[in-house]
């Protein structure tokens, strides 16, 4: 793979991932669309692990407080300490996508990396965020999640592993619906999302390792290095877009993309012609 290839998906991994337009979607769409050959899964799971570290680095001192919660719990969940409630939310909150995660690696997840699914899952999960962000209050931060918000922004997140869900945009979404604070929905999307991929990124290394593909080994490296640059700078620029809008913009994105691709899909106008 080329270094030039590792850049565009980098770049397109890092803006993606964190706004609400799914980044696993348009990652497949890019092979479908153009000359560039599909990464493939490995080199998705490198980008995310990039996507993934900027989170730890931007929510570093939410992450210590986690740590320093837990021991002063001592590792017992405490909904009196913030840090250790926090830990415990994330981890039911992660536990549904990691079974069902593991059951589609088992049976097989190619069949989902198609422009039908991704394409209605782009227009009806963009159009749901946006009737649920439009209605739903706004008055519940973080700290006042409960065990039982968890598991259900849980069980959206699963929904997530069928490529155009949008893995930020169906949390965000639940989050919402739970009546939760735009920025504080986003940053619970995203703090959820370091479980889930590092699991996936733990498991990829090790199919990588034994593999043996020095060369693939390589462009994962340098995918994770790319990631975490465009990543960094992308959620300081949507932690401050939501300190005054919504996610309207996004939603409009998401119709339109959605409607080309099934336009695409159902052979009634050739996407291929707005590249060539």
């Amino acid at each position: 793979m080329s270094e030039l290839q590792l850049i565009y998906l980098s770049i397109l991994q890092g803006i993606t991932e964190f706004m609400p337009v799914s980044s696993s979607g348009h990652l497949i769409l890019v092979s479908k669309f153009t000359t560039l050959p599909d990464q493939g899964q490995d080199i998705d799971i490198a980008l995310h692990i990039g996507s993934i570290l900027a989170v730890m680095i931007y929510f570093a001192p939410t992450l210590w407080n986690i740590i320093v919660g837990l021991f002063k719990a001592k590792l017992l969940p405490n909904t009196k300490i913030e840090g250790s409630q926090l830990f415990y939310l994330l981890l039911i909150a992660t536990l549904p996508a990691l079974c069902v995660g593991a059951a589609l690696k088992y049976y097989g997840m190619e069949w989902l990396r198609n422009t039908k699914i991704i394409g209605w899952n782009i227009l009806f999960y963009g159009i749901l965020l946006w009737i649920i962000d439009s209605l739903s209050i706004t008055v519940r931060k973080v700290k006042n999640l409960e065990m039982i918000d968890a598991l259900y922004i849980g069980l959206a997140q699963c929904l997530a592993l069928s490529p155009g869900t949008s893995r930020s945009g169906i949390t965000i979404t639940m989050c919402r619906f739970l009546g939760m604070e735009r920025r504080e929905a986003a940053k619970f999307s995203m703090l959820l999302a370091i479980p889930t991929i590092l699991a996936a990124g733990i498991y990829a290394s090790y199919e990588l390792y034994t593999a043996g593909n020095i060369q693939l080994i390589l462009d994962a490296c340098h995918a994770i290095g790319y990631s975490f640059i465009v990543s960094i700078l992308a959620i300081f620029v949507l932690m401050q877009w939501l300190k005054r809008w919504s996610f309207f913009p996004f939603v409009i994105y998401r119709v339109v993309l959605g409607i080309v691709l099934l336009l695409d899909a159902y052979h009634i106008y050739d996407i291929k012609t707005l590249f060539m």
